[in-house]
Formats: C-alpha cells, structure tokens, sequence
C-alpha cells in the first residue's frame, strides 16, 4: 500500500481541534483495525497532550507532566502545496517510464519521484 502522506512531509490539519495549523511529520503509525490497517501521523506542535510521567533514574528522566504530540488520524490532514501555500489533495499516476508518482490533485504537479 502506497501512503499518500509519508514521513518528512509538511501537512495542514483540517478537522479537529487543531484545524489550521501546519506542520512536519515525525512519525506514521500504523494501527490494525477488524477489516484493515489504520494509518496515524504523530506531527511537530500538533496534537499536544500532557502526559504525566514517572522518574526513572536508570535513564536519567525526571518525573512530572510532560507536553507532547499524540498522533492524528490521516483523515484529518492533507499535504501542504507549497506553490498555493494550500493544503491539497494527493493521487498516484505512473509515468511513461513506469515510475509511480505522487501529485496535486488541484496543478496535477508531481510531489515526488518514488523509485
């Protein structure tokens, strides 16, 4: 299975309380469900929670309530198009060499070459 949103890229937020803003995936996470795979993006400075934390002096780790990114559903963000400055919808198409590519749906520009 080909993800339309892969780690590194930049997306907008468009549901939820975070709506609006952008940012850098750090991390998919891949969650089974009855029928299927579930994809999830955890994304720089979205999604922050507080999470409360042991000390664990093996690690050096000092206990407390610690801000971090809890992953989001990839239902709710699309790619950022850098020309628009846009958050866009994302397809496949091969090319004529038989490369599979990503692109916009809205310019029909390719995002990036997959080899």
């Amino acid at each position: 299975m080909a993800a339309k949103i892969r780690k590194g890229d930049q997306i907008t937020v468009i549901a939820g309380k975070d709506k609006g803003k952008s940012g850098t995936v750090k991390q998919l996470v891949k969650r089974s469900k009855p029928f299927g795979m579930d994809l999830w993006l955890v994304v720089e400075g979205i999604n922050m929670i507080k999470k409360h934390v042991k000390p664990n002096p093996q690690k050096e780790q000092s206990g407390g309530i610690v801000a971090r990114e809890a992953a989001i559903h990839s239902s709710n963000v699309l790619l950022r198009n850098p020309v628009t400055n846009k958050p866009d919808r994302v397809g496949f198409k091969t090319l004529e060499d038989g490369r599979k590519v990503r692109f916009y749906k809205s310019t029909g520009e390719v995002v990036d070459v997959r080899t």
